[in-house]
């Protein structure tokens, strides 16, 4: 029997596509991720299932779209029941561990109502998305309302980084010429060489976790799947020395934008470029003081997974262990006069994804680069595929993307869609949309980006007369545009009418379902020659249950 992969999983937190050097950006060099890339297939066209954190992450640990697990923000618990990646791979009995961020938030309330003690096995595994918690870290600590005190504060601790919250005053804060302590939370701190040496950084320390895990696991025995994911290049924007001046204005790239898209009529969009870290990343000062420290994470992150890849090359672990690395979502850092994400523009729904699998049958795709619409929900089925876990298709609504990690056919997809409920945000308090209105919807079929906006005209980019999503044909009385929406519209549609929530019809299940008559039945029938003509079977072979009393 062929010895079982292992699988690392490595995830940014808002690292765009194009930061990187092997998709063009002009001055971060990131030769380590570069050179990942070179051992598989990058994919040009990777879409996420929502423009932020939370419900992203919930459709790349279940397979399945959002409108599906019903995750769709930061802080709505993953219902109890949904089943996730770590619970189909431990039916295949391989594990499923987390070093780092989930942004899951647990079913209390179900775990309670069904009596799941959330200190027990199961409870555990309810509440940390089915995966092992070997290191569980949001990167919100220590007086968020989702993460309080961590294992990365008690080690900046015992390191001499004391104080009642070392993640923000050491980790994410930093010093001026007057050694006074300013939060990386101010944007203008940014600059700033965090107040923590490299080697102790959030990014650094995930880094060692994953190696202290991959060193265990080894001693185990099963196969794995290591979910690493990194808290940077997420906000605080803010990175230690020495990358936190290795780069500077002059490697700022010019912000994709337009006039035309800050004079917008759109009533949603407007009230996007209203919000607060909109108005702040439209200023030029902004994105020369964020960007290079932005950069800089990018960079370090690039280090440190070289330092990984290094290790893993010495333990004997890279030619068994399928390598995938992406992110969870971009970020707009000004372009379309925007910031952070929430939107689906593809500096923030188009993500970097490469994919390195060392077994011989991908040989024929190594140092390849692919341009199918790809989605996030994809992976899953991919690492089920390859850690001997059956395929679950009425439950997982992602493709396996085996075929095209082998080179062979078998592989397509028509359109690429992402969700985002925005009842949380300045737009819908400035528009006064209630929580079930609230809600935007992106279908792309590798040309046209179609957004429905519920209450509101859509939002239209044809990416082949305007790559940059620059001019919004959302209003556009021109033919072709009026039956691109109308196309677009009519496919969301198909799409909603899925089966998204039969998770329960199993082959199983599904082999029992009879027509009524069947199963003995019989609803209708005149006479005895009607069935039978019906059926093809004598009356008389009916079962009991079927048969008229007597």
């Amino acid at each position: 029997m062929t010895k079982r992969p292992n699988v690392l999983w490595i995830m940014a937190d808002q690292l765009r596509f194009d930061y990187l050097s092997c998709y063009g950006h002009p001055h971060l060099h990131t030769p380590h991720i570069d050179a990942l890339a070179k051992r598989g297939v990058q994919f040009n066209k990777a879409y996420i299932q929502s423009p932020v954190c939370g419900p992203s992450r919930m459709s790349a640990y279940t397979g399945r779209y959002v409108r599906s697990h019903g995750s769709t923000w930061n802080g709505m618990p993953l219902r109890v029941g949904e089943p996730t990646l770590g619970d189909h791979l431990r039916e295949a009995g391989a594990r499923a561990v987390l070093v780092g961020k989930t942004h899951m938030v647990a079913d209390k309330e179900g775990m309670a109502w069904l009596g799941i003690d959330p200190d027990s096995t199961i409870g555990v595994s309810r509440s940390e998305c089915g995966f092992e918690p070997y290191e569980r870290d949001d990167g919100l600590h220590p007086d968020s309302a989702r993460q309080n005190w961590s294992a990365y504060d008690d080690y900046l601790v015992k390191n001499g980084f004391k104080s009642d919250n070392p993640w923000g005053d050491f980790a994410n804060s930093g010093l001026d010429e007057n050694g006074e302590r300013l939060s990386a939370w101010l944007l203008k701190n940014s600059r700033l060489p965090a107040d923590v040496p490299e080697e102790h950084s959030e990014t650094a320390y995930m880094t060692d976790r994953a190696i202290y895990f991959m060193t265990e696991a080894t001693a185990d025995g099963r196969p794995w799947m290591c979910h690493l994911s990194y808290i940077k290049p997420h906000w605080p924007y803010i990175v230690p020395e020495p990358y936190h001046d290795m780069y500077g204005a002059e490697h700022v790239v010019d912000p994709i934008r337009s006039d035309a898209e800050r004079n917008t009529d759109h009533p949603l969009l407007g009230a996007y470029l209203n919000a607060r870290v909109c108005r702040s990343f439209a200023r030029d000062h902004v994105r020369e003081h964020v960007i290079p420290a932005y950069m800089g994470l990018i960079k370090q992150l690039d280090d440190n997974l070289g330092r990984l890849f290094a290790w893993m090359d010495e333990a004997g672990l890279s030619d068994n262990t399928i390598i995938a690395f992406t992110s969870d979502h971009g970020d707009y850092m000004g372009d379309h006069w925007m910031g952070d994400k929430d939107f689906y523009h593809d500096v923030a729904a188009k993500v970097p994804l490469i994919i390195a699998d060392p077994r011989p049958d991908a040989n024929a795709s190594r140092g390849s680069t692919c341009e199918e619409l790809i989605e996030m929900i994809d992976l899953a089925p991919t690492f089920m595929n390859a850690l001997g876990c059956e395929a679950k298709p009425h439950i997982i609504e992602g493709r396996d993307l085996t075929p095209i990690l082998n080179g062979t056919d078998g592989f397509s997809r028509r359109y690429a869609i992402s969700e985002h409920d925005y009842h949380w945000s300045d737009m819908a308090r400035e528009l006064g949309v209630a929580q079930e209105h609230a809600h935007t919807v992106m279908i792309f079929d590798g040309r046209w980006k179609y957004v429905r906006c519920e209450g509101f005209r859509p939002v239209l980019f044809d990416q082949k007369t305007d790559p940059q999503e620059l001019s919004d044909l959302g209003a556009s009385d021109q033919p072709e545009h009026v039956e691109v929406r109308a196309r677009m519209e009519a496919a969301l549609l198909d799409w909603a009418r899925r089966h998204h929530t039969r998770i329960t019809a199993t082959p199983a299940v599904l082999a029992r379902q009879k027509i009524a008559a069947e199963g003995g039945i019989l609803i209708g029938f005149w006479d005895e020659q009607e069935y039978e003509q019906a059926t093809g079977k004598p009356f008389s072979s009916l079962e009991p249950l079927g048969r008229p009393e007597s």
